[in-house]
């Protein structure tokens, strides 16, 4: 356990240091300065065994244990080339972060370009808190990738530094690089299914409109059923010859659909983001107006895919300390 943890701190020391001499940027082209190389485990164990042919050799006096031994020796260094020419030329942009829901994996989009006469085999990409991607660029000379991370907590997301290595072609070595992209993705609260939502009397903007008949507020027409009142038929438009229709009417009443803060006093404030989360997912879907109501903030009713994404990222930023607010600005 103590070696483990040494080790551990040790790796975070040394990442420290290789992201100090290299600023935050979104854009980076790897070169010598950024990349770090050093033997793996089965390089370590190919130069004990190039060390006890090496021994055979010396002490039987064997010509083709001197000649396996160098010929070992010769591909162990120009695998060192190889490995570090699989990342050199490279060239990173961190385009965007996706947003997600607690809980989820949040996706940030990367764009690799690579040098005309270059190719690269085994690239492996990984943030810190997320699973691997590993890909070849021998095809096309530009390719977007999505690395994904985890997304425990609601607020901003930061994937931390971006993990660039290879061990092409033999194994042998490992080359790295990290990069701070400065990227960043916004964590909705996690949707909490439950609970009523009735509708809010108000006499503020516009309501919501429901045919009926009756109404003096003509709407439109509408191909006239078996079963309609004659009253509603459009006698003008049949006499025009373009068939039978029925005149349809609206009312509209001033009652809108709100999402208070205040609508579940039982829960406590993450449960409540999420309870009003889960309904602004739900509203999102329908073509009926609906606000939000938060301690301090108001913020109107409306419909589409603005709303959905207005409301979200407010009760994802609520509360939360103001550096992490500012980063939005």
């Amino acid at each position: 356990m103590k070696i483990g943890h040494w080790t551990s701190g040790l790796r975070h020391r040394i990442q420290a240091w290789a992201l100090r001499r290299s600023p935050a940027s979104r854009s980076v082209t790897l070169t010598q300065k950024r990349i770090y190389i050093l033997p793996t485990l089965s390089g370590m164990m190919f130069l004990l065994l190039l060390f006890l042919l090496l021994l055979l050799a010396i002490n039987y006096q064997n010509n083709l244990a001197y000649a396996a031994t160098f010929l070992l020796g010769g591909m162990f260094i120009v695998s060192i080339l190889h490995t570090y020419s699989n990342l050199a030329g490279l060239r990173i942009t961190a385009v965007s972060g996706h947003p997600c829901f607690a809980g989820e994996m949040a996706g940030f989009t990367l764009k690799l370009q690579r040098p005309e006469k270059r190719v690269y085999e085994q690239l492996d990409f990984s943030w810190q808190e997320g699973p691997p991607l590993m890909l070849d660029m021998t095809g096309d000379t530009q390719v977007q990738i999505e690395l994904a991370c985890h997304a425990p907590s609601r607020g901003w997301c930061q994937p931390g530094p971006l993990r660039i290595q290879t061990r092409y072609p033999f194994g042998l070595f490992r080359a790295w690089t990290w990069i701070n992209t400065d990227l960043r993705a916004l964590v909705y609260p996690r949707p909490l299914p439950g609970g009523d939502l009735p509708p809010v009397a108000s006499g503020e903007g516009e309501g919501l409109e429901m045919r009926h008949e009756g109404s003096d507020d003509f709407s439109g027409l509408t191909r006239f059923e078996p079963g309609m009142s004659p009253r509603r038929v459009a006698w003008k438009v049949f006499a025009r010859g373009q068939g039978m229709h029925a005149s349809e009417y609206v009312a509209h009443h001033d009652r809108k659909l709100w999402l208070d803060w205040d609508g579940w006093p039982a829960l406590n404030v993450e449960q409540r983001l999420s309870r009003l989360s889960y309904w602004v997912v739900r509203l999102a879907h329908t073509n009926q107006p609906y606000g939000l109501r938060l301690p301090g903030k108001v913020y109107p009713p409306a419909t589409g895919d603005a709303q959905r994404q207005r409301l979200l990222q407010a009760l994802a930023l609520f509360r939360l300390p103001e550096t992490q607010v500012e980063a939005e600005r």
